[in-house]
């Protein structure tokens, strides 16, 4: 077994460990529990594109969709720490960070595992415009269950102009700011993917090819 494979697996290994953590030791006292958040979504699409590099019989098809994972998992980091030095309540529950190994885990630690495989294992990023598709679906899918489904049934965080909404600032914006907000952002993804592109292909070109 390569390096390179042994990263793979033991990335995957720990992913699936915070994913079953995340499904049995979360609090549901709000709809869905702790699916309403973007940071677990990044958490479950990494463990998926983690598992494509390993199981898949053809992993180059599913390069789209593992760019779009790293590119997800640097929004939740650049999102998250930005909003959290910015202002700790405007992402927390109170304006403390809770479990803090968990926290690290999905706003610093994972996001790395992922991209070391992406960009250095797997060697990704070949088809941008698939990523971006995906990247596309995943953030739309993500705004809808927000907009439509968690604000609907949950009734906390409370903001001065909703109520549910998965981020206690986004329960403090007119549904005008929130779209220029998710419009903003998505922006900022279409960089991501552009700057992972090019690292990628500097990579290709200065080390040799990794084989797991």
């Amino acid at each position: 077994m390569t390096l390179g494979r042994a990263f793979q697996i033991a990335a995957f290994v720990i992913a699936v460990g915070y994913c079953l953590r995340m499904v049995f030791f979360s609090e549901y006292t709000q709809f869905a529990g702790p699916f309403r958040f973007f940071t677990v979504w990044g958490l479950f699409l990494a463990t998926i594109a983690h598992g494509l590099t390993i199981f898949s019989r053809d992993p180059a098809r599913w390069d789209g969709f593992i760019g779009a994972a790293s590119v997800q998992n640097a929004m939740v980091v650049l999102l998250y720490w930005r909003l959290f030095f910015a202002d700790p309540a405007s992402v927390t529950a109170n304006g403390q960070l809770g479990v803090w190994w968990l926290e690290f885990y999905l706003h610093a630690v994972g996001p790395h595992f992922l991209w070391i495989n992406a960009l250095f294992v797997y060697r990704g990023f070949r088809r941008p415009l698939r990523s971006v598709g995906w990247m596309a679906g995943i953030v739309t899918a993500y705004i809808v269950w927000a907009e439509l489904l968690v604000q609907r049934f949950a009734t906390e965080p409370s903001g001065t102009v909703t109520n549910g909404l998965p981020y206690p600032f986004l329960n403090n914006l007119e549904f005008a700011g929130r779209a220029s907000f998710y419009g903003m952002n998505f922006v900022v993804a279409l960089i991501f993917v552009a700057g992972f592109v090019l690292i990628a292909a500097l990579i290709r070109r200065s080390l040799p090819q990794a084989k797991p």
